[in-house]
């Protein structure tokens, strides 16, 4: 939509202009960010005050920034700058209140000064600030169009917060942790426990232990370490527990995936239990309104299509456990039709219809599905795709192993999601941290299998 302004011979005193804003939570990140005012009063999960709640209380500069949008988009319009401007805050704004913006015209001066009345409403029409603004007024007429203004996305994980939520209530589940020999393993494991999502059993070299918790400053009072010096021994220590009923979830500390899926796949004293074993990342990306889970990057490297079947079903399994009453899942491929010269074309669409059938329960598959049909409504309705998965994509399947992983870590490294996932399809949660993983991950992971064992308990 084009702006223009009223030059200074078209001004006329008496005239106004006002402007309605919600304040939304971003906004105070956003100016946080931009003037380096980091007061935990106008941050939305801080408690600036130590009344046990948040704030969320707007800056007032914030807010006096608004009269500067009225003088400089609507009147006197673009081409005005400021000379001055007082300030008289007579209210507060909190994340979510309305608020209008008025200006009205009173004098004009020489060299195209004109002075303005400035003030911000609240909803119910009080005053929160007001005062006297100054400034040059435009001298000739001008519009502008700007549509290709850049936007912003707040790098904010809300629905990893929320994933914490549901999970710090429940009983920390018995997780039997292997190898945690150095710092980011051990910390990581003890940070799920300080936020009660797990209760850690420490499996490993019991020195090696000891001195990643004396390095990390990290406490073990209270916690219970097996000693265990090899890590193929500590990892089929660990499938021992859980089939004898003393652990509840598997976590890898720092050993090679490998000795740890040796151990949980063997047909005799392992955890599989007749279903393939796949990895999900569960992912909050900045922007998107909902969590996104992307499999199997981590461990079936080219499955055939019974395989990818069960890829399906055990992030639909995992969705559900996570709030995704009927999860939607998007089988990728590079195209959206099907093209007998690219095979995982053929087997998203068998995948399709084998949900239609029953073969796959809990969720809407469809398939084959490009990227950007899969997660962008506009993208499916150029594409003339009609479907109730396309364009709104909870779970990407990704035709192999490295497309997934791919996947993932752009997702991860130029979108700035945070991911977190565990590998499911076992007789529990096995937690994967990798050791590029940071707290929030960790944590993430962990609540993960946390509302993933709750669910499979009461079923």
């Amino acid at each position: 939509m084009p702006i223009k302004n009223v030059p200074f011979e078209a001004l006329e005193v008496g005239m106004e202009a006002q402007r309605t804003r919600t304040l939304k939570a971003d906004d105070l990140y956003v100016f946080a960010n931009s003037s380096g005012n980091m007061n935990p009063m106008h941050l939305p999960k801080e408690d600036g005050d130590g009344d046990g709640m948040s704030e969320s209380v707007a800056p007032g500069m914030w807010v006096a920034s608004l009269i500067s949008a009225v003088l400089g988009c609507k009147l006197p319009g673009p081409g005005t700058l400021y000379h001055a401007q007082t300030l008289r805050f007579l209210g507060r704004a909190h994340a979510g209140d309305e608020l209008t913006v008025k200006v009205r015209l009173t004098a004009k001066g020489d060299n195209r000064l004109v002075t303005f009345d400035t003030w911000v409403e609240a909803q119910d029409g009080s005053r929160i600030v007001e005062g006297e603004a100054q400034v040059f007024a435009p001298e000739k007429p001008l519009q502008f169009e700007l549509e290709d203004m850049p936007g912003l996305t707040v790098q904010r994980h809300v629905h990893f917060d929320h994933l914490l939520a549901m999970a710090e209530p429940l009983p920390a589940i018995p997780t039997a942790v292997v190898a945690p020999e150095k710092v980011d393993a051990l910390a990581g494991a003890l940070l799920a426990a300080e936020h009660t999502l797990i209760d850690p059993i420490l499996i490993g070299h019991s020195e090696k232990v000891s001195a990643a918790a004396e390095e990390g400053g990290l406490d073990l009072n209270g916690f219970r370490v097996v000693d265990v010096r090899d890590h193929r021994l500590a990892a089929k220590q660990a499938v021992a527990m859980v089939n004898e009923g003393g652990a509840a979830a598997v976590m890898k500390g720092h050993l090679h995936t490998d000795q740890l899926l040796g151990e949980i796949v063997k047909r005799d004293g392992g955890l599989r239990r007749g279903r393939r074993l796949s990895h999900v990342f569960v992912m909050d990306v900045p922007g998107l309104e909902h969590l996104l889970l992307v499999t199997d990057a981590a461990i079936n490297i080219t499955p055939d299509l019974q395989t990818k079947a069960d890829i399906i079903q055990n992030a639909i399994d995992l969705a559900r456990s996570l709030g995704l009453e009927q999860p939607k899942v998007g089988v990728l491929s590079a195209v959206e039709t099907v093209n007998p010269a690219i095979p995982s074309t053929l087997d998203a669409a068998i995948l399709s219809k084998m949900a239609d059938r029953g073969q796959i329960t809990g969720g809407l598959v469809d398939g084959p599905l490009a990227m950007d049909n899969a997660i962008d409504l506009g993208a499916a309705a150029t594409k003339g795709i009609r479907s109730l998965v396309a364009g709104r994509a909870e779970i990407l399947v990704a035709p192999n192993m490295e497309a997934g992983n791919m996947l993932a870590k752009e997702l991860t490294f130029l979108a700035h999601a945070e991911a977190g996932g565990i590998v499911v399809g076992a007789k529990c949660p096995i937690i994967l941290n990798s050791r590029s993983d940071d707290d929030r991950a960790r944590l993430a992971s962990c609540a993960v299998a946390a509302l993933h064992a709750a669910r499979e308990r009461t079923e």
